[in-house]
């Protein structure tokens, strides 16, 4: 499937009709058939909660392409689970199958085998006419935005629902003043995309993305485009949707930092396989495999071959301490110190936040004293300890 196809899908649901927009240097294929019982019976079916509260499964889920011949897999077969509710990260370099990975959750890629089950329905045996409402529900942000450079940024968040063909001019104008009052764009709804600024644009998108009232979010490298202050002030907006719509958000990105602020979940994706998945704390305090403790140092702006070699140089026992919560603050180290009689030198540290819970590492060098009395201390504060040497 082609760019242009693709947004097309993604926004319209894979409708086409005789007209053609220009729009950020592709043209959009536009049409106006839609099977208004079936997208009523999709949205209620999407919005139902599974007992499990789990709302998009893969079972099995694997991809490839044929290129001269062969199948050159793109993700190799993949089962995971994505719940209610939570923002669930998608982190790898690229080429890594990211990307492949989050177009299947609405089929524009189909896979090559395997079952995707959105609230416990298996989307891949949808006939197209299904297929199209079921998009409906599952918005998408992209990452190099994709408007309509011809529209304004109110006519670009009507867009879908215009293609909707469901919803009376009265419906479409309200949901406009309410999206674009809730990305902070009310002044901006009479401007064109060229006059706005990367944040603004990726609002918009998000808005676009709202506009049919979705279950379930893709956002595929939404914030890779924008500067670091544009990228937090996105993040929070979008933290801001999860808390208060409930919406499902699945976030590919190829910076952990991201994952950090905003998801409860993560999988780290390397060469088409998820090589590690887990909540975020446990991911990213205790990674476990190599590409993910490659994301891991980069984030925190570490060289692994110096840290190293600093190691060298240090005496006695090296540890690790992780803080999570509260004990983040607690004054432990001192009373450690006294109780055990051991010496201790701080290596390196950092106190920040995984999305609301604050968390601290410290990196310590022991000298001295008893030093199983004070491990035994550490673990009895609740604290993770990691021997390092």
């Amino acid at each position: 499937m082609s760019q242009s196809s693709s947004v097309v899908a993604a926004v319209s649901g894979g409708k086409w009709c005789k007209g053609i927009y220009q729009g950020s240097g592709f043209g959009f294929a536009i049409g106006l058939v839609y099977n208004r019982a079936f997208y009523l019976r999709t949205h209620k079916a999407l919005t139902k909660r599974s007992q499990g509260n789990v709302v998009i499964v893969f079972d099995q889920v694997q991809k490839s392409y044929q290129v001269g011949g062969r199948a050159i897999p793109a993700l190799h077969p993949t089962s995971m689970t994505i719940d209610t509710g939570e923002v669930f990260g998608i982190v790898g370099h690229s080429g890594a199958g990211k990307s492949t990975l989050v177009r299947l959750i609405n089929l524009l890629e189909p896979p090559t085998g395997g079952r995707i089950l959105i609230d416990d329905e298996n989307i891949t045996g949808y006939n197209a006419s299904e297929l199209r409402a079921f998009r409906r529900k599952v918005g998408m942000i992209f990452q190099h935005f994709n408007l309509l450079s011809s529209k304004t940024v109110a006519d670009n968040i009507a867009f879908p629902m215009k293609l909707a063909g469901i919803y009376s001019r009265t419906e479409i104008r309200d949901r406009v003043d309410e999206l674009l009052k809730r990305v902070s764009l009310v002044d901006q709804a009479n401007k064109y995309p060229s006059q706005l600024s990367g944040g603004q644009k990726q609002r918009v998108g998000i808005a676009r993305a709202l506009a049919c009232r979705p279950t379930i979010l893709l956002c595929d490298e939404a914030t890779s485009a924008l500067d670091p202050q544009t990228t937090q002030s996105v993040l929070k907006l979008l933290a801001d949707i999860n808390r208060e719509l409930g919406l499902t958000i699945v976030l590919i990105t190829h910076e952990m930092d991201v994952v950090r602020r905003v998801c409860d979940r993560v999988a780290v994706m390397d060469a088409g396989e998820v090589v590690e998945m887990g909540a975020v704390s446990d991911v990213f305090l205790h990674p476990k495999h190599p590409t993910t403790r490659d994301f891991v140092f980069e984030s925190e702006s570490i060289d692994h071959e110096e840290m190293q070699q600093d190691l060298q140089h240090a005496k006695g026992r090296i540890l690790r301490l992780t803080f999570r919560g509260e004990s983040t603050y607690t004054p432990l180290l001192g009373s450690v110190a006294r109780e055990s009689g051991v010496d201790f030198s701080i290596l390196s540290g950092r106190i920040d936040h995984i999305k609301d819970t604050p968390y601290g590492q410290l990196t310590l060098s022991l000298v001295g004293g008893n030093l199983d009395t004070a491990m035994q201390a550490f673990e009895a504060a609740d604290v993770h300890v990691e021997v390092l040497r």
